[in-house]
């Protein structure tokens, strides 16, 4: 494998694997709502 060749697959591995762990990261520390506001489509008592 020739050195370009072999830096532009380390440079695309350092983005991808880089992309994951910060989604992690950002995902750990500010975890999905779990609560939603009153009166979306799926609220039985919006819909009355």
């Amino acid at each position: 494998m020739s050195g370009d060749a072999l830096a532009l697959m380390l440079a695309s591995m350092a983005v991808i694997w880089g992309g994951l762990a910060a989604s992690v990261t950002f995902l750990a520390r500010r975890p999905e709502s779990t609560e939603m506001p009153e009166g979306g489509e799926d609220d039985p008592v919006a819909g009355a």
